[in-house]
C-alpha cells in the first residue's frame, strides 16, 4: 500500500470517529491549490495533529491556522459547495510537499452517506 493510500484508508477510518474534520486557512482564506491535472483541491485531514504538521513542515502553509469543522457542517454544506465549485478533496495530505489523493465530492459522501 502506498502512503497515499494508507493516509486515505486513515481518513476514512478516523473521521466516523472523530465527527469532524479539519483544514487550515490564513487571511486570504482557505488553500485550493492546482494539482499536476490542473483540478483545485481543498485540504482535509482527519485529526488536527495531522494538519498541524503540515503547516510546520510545508513552507507555503506556515502561518496557517488550523479550522475544526462539525462534520455535519462538512458533509451538509461544504460537499455541496465545492461540487458546485468543481473542487476536489485532498484527504490527509502529507509530506513536505503536502501531497496525497484528491477525491471528488460525491465519492467523499458516499464514503460517508452513514453520517450524513
Amino acid at each position: 500500500m502506498s502512503l497515499s493510500a494508507a493516509h486515505s484508508a486513515a481518513f476514512r477510518r478516523e473521521v466516523p470517529q472523530e465527527l469532524r474534520v479539519w483544514s487550515i486557512r490564513d487571511a486570504a482564506g482557505f488553500p485550493a491549490p492546482r494539482g499536476e491535472a490542473g483540478n483545485r483541491a481543498m485540504p482535509f485531514w482527519s485529526k488536527p495533529t495531522r494538519a498541524e504538521r503540515v503547516v510546520c513542515a510545508v513552507a507555503a502553509y506556515q502561518g496557517f491556522d488550523v479550522v475544526e469543522i462539525p462534520v455535519s457542517d462538512w458533509l451538509g454544506s461544504w460537499l455541496p459547495g465545492l461540487r458546485r465549485d468543481g473542487l476536489l478533496i485532498g484527504v490527509n495530505w502529507a509530506g513536505a510537499l503536502a501531497t496525497g489523493y484528491d477525491v471528488t465530492p460525491a465519492r467523499i459522501a458516499d464514503w460517508f452517506a452513514e453520517l450524513s
